[in-house]
């Protein structure tokens, strides 16, 4: 089988729990410390050896597409100015990978945002990337996706342990053979379900390797009662004509996508800053110990 040189960024949602820094601002581009969001998921991309990057995007999102293209008179002023370093670091953004942008219409699912895809992917394996999961780990959560999918030779997803409390905020797999080592051929998944409901506490997380077969299933996946067609569907219905695998993978992940998981992401970050790291230490611990002297 084909080796995974395509990655797709499902990037085309509202942002809407971000309202109103989300009003022109994409959340992708929300920033991590000195980063957008988006980026952390193309650089883990880039270290798995993938080299395509295709972005799954909307109206309004064009600057998505902008922070990883050339900007010529951003480099010619940091030039002009002797900025080196970040002339450097602007140019080696757009050098990252190869950048292709495919319109997502109508806010339709993560399954229908997949499957905008299909002409850019070709016939050929590929990783899906979820933004807001930002996920740090080494070997990159993707990288050990790949090496399953070489092993297995099929569809391998991503999945984390949860607290039972949580599973309803989560696709849930349910294992027909545990492989050992992390590793398990699926028998079904659900879609958010209650914790009574749910199979197993492995949630699906966003990352994952697929093939290209997945256009199919998709295409012949309903939509749910929502109207959108989710991607855990479409891999439902993969299942009904081959092997699908999970892994249980090893990193810190970061959900992004809400309030909470953004901060706490952003303070992780800061304290693995070198530049900052020390200074916002302080400043933290002064939140947490200096008495509020405030009348």
């Amino acid at each position: 089988m084909a080796s995974v040189r395509k990655v797709v960024f499902p990037a085309a949602g509202l942002g809407t729990r971000f309202l109103p820094a989300t009003k022109v601002l994409p959340k992708e581009m929300l920033p991590l410390v000195d980063r957008p969001i988006i980026q952390y998921g193309v650089e883990e991309a880039v270290a798995s050896g993938v080299q395509h990057v295709i972005l799954i995007t909307s109206r309004g999102k064009n600057c998505i597409e902008d922070h990883f293209d050339t900007s010529f008179e951003l480099e010619t002023q940091l030039q002009s100015r002797g900025k080196t370093e970040a002339l450097a670091r602007v140019r080696s953004i757009a050098s990252l990978a190869t950048f292709t942008s495919v319109r997502q219409g109508e806010p339709l699912g993560l399954g229908h945002a997949v499957l905008q895809a299909r002409e850019a992917v070709g016939n050929e394996p590929f990783a899906v990337i979820l933004p807001d999961d930002v996920i740090d780990s080494d070997p990159p959560v993707i990288k050990q996706l790949i090496d399953v999918f070489e092993r297995v030779q099929g569809p391998v997803i991503a999945v984390e342990r949860v607290p039972m409390d949580q599973v309803s905020s989560y696709g849930v797999i349910a294992p027909a053979v545990d492989l050992g080592g992390g590793l398990y051929e699926l028998k079904d998944l659900v879609e958010k379900p209650t914790r009574d409901e749910a199979p197993s506490n492995l949630g699906i997380i966003g990352r994952y390797v697929l093939t290209p077969d997945i256009f199919a299933a998709l295409d012949a996946t309903k939509s749910d009662r929502t109207g959108e067609i989710q991607l855990t569907n479409g891999i439902r219905e993969l299942l009904k004509t081959r092997k699908v695998y999970a892994f249980e993978t090893s990193g810190v992940r970061h959900d992004t996508g809400n309030k909470l998981g953004f901060l706490k992401a952003t303070a992780y970050f800061a304290m693995k800053s070198p530049d900052v790291a020390g200074k916002f230490a302080e400043y933290f611990t002064s939140l947490t110990t200096t008495p509020d002297t405030k009348s």
